[in-house]
């Protein structure tokens, strides 16, 4: 709220060419307790003094010479940036009245002024400029605390499922006829930092996983979440590509160079089991707290289980991500291995990109 101290310390200019109306207007608020008024007899100074002090009021004058009360107005406009004018015109010419409201002044008084209107007519501008810039504050601050929550909601969500929820709470669903899967595990983890600190695994954790977050978002991919020394990514959702296979087997390739960068304690080197899917998946929200955007399906579970019996350093693909990329990548055939609940399942190791050939 805007109390009467705060109107009594408002910033106020008196502009007019008469010194005798300046001495009187400044006689007259400082005898009501105001304690800011300046002045200047010149109407060239006003916008440089309007910039330096930003007034809550100015008190203008329309007749003087070089510059006239209107050209001071429309000069102020440019400072304004919401285009408001915090100007009480004085004026002697009647029907100069309305063209002054036209032009974006307040209010008015005309002269001879009588000395308890300009009081209350003061008053009650500063008031409302005061209310005004609050308003404009309040506004700054919730567009401000607004942008805060959308970047933590990006930070949890996709951008295009952080939008569906803010249009529409509730549950997203999504069935995706293709997409590919990716987990990354870090080999022996627990062994390899069985001697440090909690908060130094932890900060040695974040420091990995956050290397992978910028080569993920650098490839356009969605990092869907950690699960201890897991991490999980996907291509093809929540916005379709008819590239996610190769995409997430260039993901696959940097994140094995990116683990190299990395030193284990002890001298011993981090290495990553990297396990590759593809397959029609689910994917949303689910939940009203702490929900985050997740993905499921048989798609999911055989991309976990190829990166669980994977081998350290190698990055495993079953029989259909393979289909999809032989073309342009190199495989080491593993052969088969039993999976619960899955039977043999034939897998392949990615060793890179096929070489480019020369068109001679």
């Amino acid at each position: 709220m805007i109390s009467s101290s705060d109107i009594l310390q408002a910033g106020i200019l008196i502009v007019d060419d008469q010194q005798a109306n300046v001495l009187l207007l400044e006689r007259m608020l400082r005898g009501v307790g105001y304690t800011s008024v300046a002045s200047t007899m010149h109407p060239q100074e006003v916008l440089e003094l309007h910039r330096q002090n930003r007034y809550a009021l100015i008190l203008l004058d329309l007749q003087m010479p070089g510059m006239d009360g209107f050209q001071v107005m429309e000069g102020l406009k440019e400072i304004e940036a919401d285009a408001y004018l915090p100007v009480l015109v004085i004026t002697a010419q009647p029907d100069h009245k309305l063209r002054t409201l036209k032009a974006g002044a307040k209010d008015f008084i005309s002269k001879p002024f009588d000395l308890a209107e300009v009081q209350v007519r003061v008053h009650n501008l500063l008031e409302v400029r005061l209310l005004h810039l609050e308003t404009n504050k309040l506004y700054d601050r919730v567009v401000a605390e607004q942008k805060v929550s959308e970047g933590l909601l990006l930070n949890v969500l996709p951008l295009a499922i952080a939008e569906q929820l803010k249009a529409r709470p509730g549950i997203i669903a999504e069935n995706f006829p293709e997409a590919t899967i990716l987990f990354a595990g870090l080999h022996d983890f627990s062994r390899l930092t069985e001697g440090m600190a909690a908060t130094d695994v932890v900060r040695l954790l974040n420091e990995i996983f956050s290397a992978f977050d910028a080569l993920v978002q650098k490839l356009g991919l969605e990092k869907i979440k950690t699960i201890g020394d897991a991490y999980m990514i996907a291509a093809g959702v929540p916005l379709p590509r008819p590239d996610h296979a190769e995409a997430i087997a260039e993901a696959a390739l940097a994140l094995q160079q990116e683990i190299g960068l990395h030193d284990a304690p002890g001298g011993e080197a981090f290495s990553l089991r990297i396990g590759i899917n593809t397959g029609p998946v689910v994917a949303g929200v689910i939940g009203k707290t702490k929900f985050s955007y997740d993905v499921w399906g048989e798609t999911v579970n055989t991309a976990w289980h190829m990166e669980t019996y994977g081998a350290p350093g190698h990055i495993q693909v079953n029989a259909t991500t393979h289909a999809r990329l032989r073309e342009k990548y190199l495989f080491e055939d593993r052969g088969e291995f039993y999976v619960k609940d899955k039977g043999e399942l034939k897998t392949y190791f990615l060793k890179g990109r096929k070489p480019v050939r020369s068109s001679e």
